[in-house]
């Protein structure tokens, strides 16, 4: 970090590349560097790698698989926590609650749109099915690929609380310079169940609500529908 902040103090545009094998705490890294740029531990073919996107013969297109937190203090951190009943303020007495980067985040060298969710139903019961649907626009300059996360809650039930959101799909799209596409998500009690304390499989009527989103903390208002009974 010595070394980061004398080569920062220059004046000169700094990236750095990350080589490591787990999510860092690198508040400093993130106020000061131009940009960031995430390898893990690429292997023997990461140096390659790692030109192509910095050159821009490449778009990066990997997405965080945990959340990067602001300072160690909030770990254990990752995305599908349970509501702790604490004011959302966005704050803690001694910091931040949220992430330095969460689950799902990444950038590439263009910019996407998302538009709202479109829900086939509102209502489902056991054993059908529904489908979510948002159109997605390449808003930028450049050509390059998003990665549309499909993030589901299940609101309190009788079964007891569930995480804020739970991944349950995601698609790769490669969009050009204004091109949009429809992005549809299929989901079934596959995608609405869980395995209760004892070990059984369960779906449990409720509410439940549907993102379509680039990591798991954006996407405004979700979408609703409604699980019902046998």
């Amino acid at each position: 970090m010595e070394l980061f902040d004398a080569v920062a103090a220059t004046g000169k545009r700094v990236i750095v590349s990350l080589v490591n094998g787990r999510p860092l705490a690198m508040p400093r890294l993130q106020v000061k560097a131009a940009a960031i740029l995430e390898t893990w531990n690429a292997g023997v073919q990461g140096g390659q790698g790692i030109a192509d996107v910095l050159f821009g013969d490449v778009d990066p297109a990997g997405r965080l698989t945990a959340s990067f937190p602001i300072a160690v203090g909030q770990i254990p951190l990752h995305y599908n926590h349970f509501n702790t009943g604490r004011p959302t303020l966005g704050e803690y007495v001694d910091g931040p609650r949220v992430p330095l980067y969460p689950f799902g985040f990444g950038l590439t060298y263009t910019t996407f749109e998302y538009g709202k969710v479109r829900l086939s139903a509102t209502k489902l019961r056991p054993g059908e099915t529904l489908t979510a649907t948002v159109r997605l626009k390449n808003i930028g300059t450049r050509a390059g690929t998003e990665v549309a996360q499909l993030y589901i809650r299940a609101l309190p039930a009788l079964a007891g609380p569930r995480p804020v959101r739970e991944l349950k799909g995601f698609q790769k799209v490669r969009l050009e310079p204004g091109g949009s596409r429809d992005l549809t998500f299929t989901i079934s009690g596959t995608e609405l169940g869980f395995f209760d304390a004892g070990g059984a499989w369960r779906n449990t009527p409720g509410q439940f609500q549907v993102w379509v989103s680039s990591d798991a903390v954006s996407g405004g208002e979700p979408a609703v529908f409604e699980l019902g009974g046998e």
